[in-house]
């Protein structure tokens, strides 16, 4: 039993993402902007769909290094996130998934470079200013679950003045019981003991931290939560109780981009997927045919799953490339055993996947009801 809600309205219908033709429309769809959202329309989107409370195209983020060289962290990134919906960002750690949130709330270093739009509503986030982001954005309109709790944590405060104070400035509680009630409430929902409420940040464990974390991102009730590995230091048990909660924020109609190792969690909580390599989105997908039927069509994408204990338990071979030299074609090519001279060139992003020889379904694979045109175009 999955904490998504099987009653609510399906999610919008998968955009392109990453490089080459990422931008192009699903043909004979027609464009129709939503109010108050960017003039590029979702590719494929229909007029039933919500507006996305978060709309990429091409996001890129390049960091400048001594010597003229480039990081190239993210690239030609593009997906939205809609309302009521999670959108699961996977990938090996250091393929530029905490960049893009990071780019998000612009909080990238001074000799990071971005280029694209990420659209919360009217506003982009990559143009906006500091004093815009600091006052209207970061705990109002975007919640943060930092992947280094205790970082974001002043270590001489307690937690319970960390939630209280947030309490106040994010949702004009006044009057001392009122924070402190409000302040219990907020602990309550992440499963945080409400006897270590008066403890600082040394004083908790990993997964204490994570609680106390994720406590104070849900407090402004956000429209758009970020949660950057929200279960790392948690054992199973409370990973599922994360997760639900998490799902029972998206279920009031909130937007969540989770960024995840844990396959497992993605699976409880994800309607959609996104995957994630060398800094460029490779799949995008539901959930269902991610980790059920036909399954992903990106090579790298069925290893990753493949490489899971209740699957094969068999990793994914070779080691990822280094963002600083990346090759011209398909950068997971010398890992891949579909791999040929075609490779050589990088490939575009259609329909759901970037590849030049993406696993195909079959009619084994996919029953008849469930096909799509994606599995007879493919």
């Amino acid at each position: 039993m999955t904490a998504k809600d099987a009653s609510r309205p399906a999610p919008p219908a998968p955009s392109p993402a990453g490089g080459g033709d990422s931008g192009a429309e699903a043909p004979g769809t027609p464009a129709v902007p939503a109010p108050d959202t960017p003039a590029v329309p979702a590719p494929g989107a229909e007029r039933t769909h919500p507006a996305p409370v978060l709309s990429v195209r091409d996001l890129s983020v390049r960091f400048l290094l001594p010597g003229g060289r480039r990081i190239a962290a993210v690239s030609d990134a593009s997906f939205d996130v809609a309302p009521g919906e999670c959108l699961a960002l996977i990938g090996e750690s250091g393929c530029g998934k905490s960049v893009l949130a990071s780019a998000l709330l612009g909080l990238l270093p001074a000799n990071a470079r971005t280029a694209g739009h990420a659209h919360l509503g009217g506003l982009d986030l990559l143009t906006a200013g500091e004093r815009t982001l600091a006052r209207t954005v970061r705990g109002r309109r975007v919640g943060l679950v930092p992947q280094s709790p205790a970082a974001h944590l002043t270590p001489v405060r307690t937690i319970r003045s960390h939630i209280e104070e947030t309490v106040a400035h994010l949702t004009g509680v006044r009057g001392r019981a009122a924070r402190r009630t409000a302040a219990e409430q907020a602990a309550h929902r992440t499963e945080f003991p409400l006897d270590h409420l008066d403890r600082h940040p040394h004083e908790l464990s990993g997964g204490l931290a994570q609680r106390a974390a994720t406590a104070l991102a849900l407090v402004g009730d956000a429209p758009l939560l970020l949660a950057d590995e929200p279960t790392t230091g948690l054992d199973r048990d409370l990973v599922d109780r994360t997760v639900d909660e998490l799902r029972r924020h998206v279920d009031d109609g909130h937007a969540l981009l989770m960024i995840t190792h844990d396959l497992t969690a993605a699976e409880r909580i994800a309607d959609r997927v996104a995957v994630m390599y060398a800094g460029r989105i490779v799949e995008l997908i539901d959930a269902a045919r991610f980790f059920g039927t036909p399954g992903p069509r990106h090579p790298y994408s069925r290893g990753l799953l493949e490489a899971l204990p209740e699957r094969s338990f068999t990793p994914v071979p070779g080691l990822p490339p280094e963002l600083g030299s990346l090759p011209e074609g398909c950068a997971f090519a010398p890992r891949c055993e579909r791999a040929t001279d075609a490779c050589a060139a990088l490939p575009p992003f259609e329909h759901t996947v970037a590849c030049h020889h993406p696993v195909t379904a079959t009619p084994a694979d996919t029953p008849t009801a469930a096909r799509t045109p994606e599995d007879t175009r493919a």
